[in-house]
């Protein structure tokens, strides 16, 4: 039909969403862990935050008007993101990576708010997070420009 525009396909906006939702869900529980629960955050934490709070916005904005060419936004900034949770949760629980960085003031970044079935920290649920979010972005194909 002339004058409609083309949507993309289903999975990419379910990818697309799910996607958002991870992002969402993410800042809402960072701030219920300083806002509601008092947790100080970390340095590193800061790091996190920066990252994923855009990436709600930049999702939501591509989620509603359908647009998977958020991708190149949002891929770089989970991946630096995952990065940064990877190093912090590493900093918690080896020993050895404890002295790399030393916190100057605040929260030491090696301290553990939570520590359910041994292993899952705050730093953790941010990995999972930027890890979904980064698959999600992964799998989303763009549309390639006719030459």
């Amino acid at each position: 039909m002339v004058g409609t525009k083309r949507t993309e396909s289903k999975p990419q906006g379910l990818l697309l969403y799910g996607a958002w939702v991870v992002s969402l869900v993410a800042t809402l529980g960072s701030l219920y862990f300083s806002e509601i629960k008092g947790f100080i955050p970390c340095e590193l934490c800061w790091y996190q935050r920066i990252l994923m709070y855009p990436l709600t916005l930049i999702l939501g904005i591509g989620t509603f008007q359908n647009d998977s060419s958020v991708k190149k936004f949002v891929l770089p900034l989970a991946l630096i993101g995952g990065s940064i949770s990877f190093m912090h949760y590493l900093e918690q629980k080896i020993p050895g990576f404890g002295g790399i960085k030393s916190c100057v003031s605040g929260v030491p970044c090696s301290s553990q708010y939570i520590n359910w079935f041994g292993f899952i920290t705050i730093p953790f649920l941010a990995l999972i997070a930027f890890v979904i979010i980064a698959c999600c972005m992964v799998f989303i194909k763009t549309k390639k420009p006719i030459k």
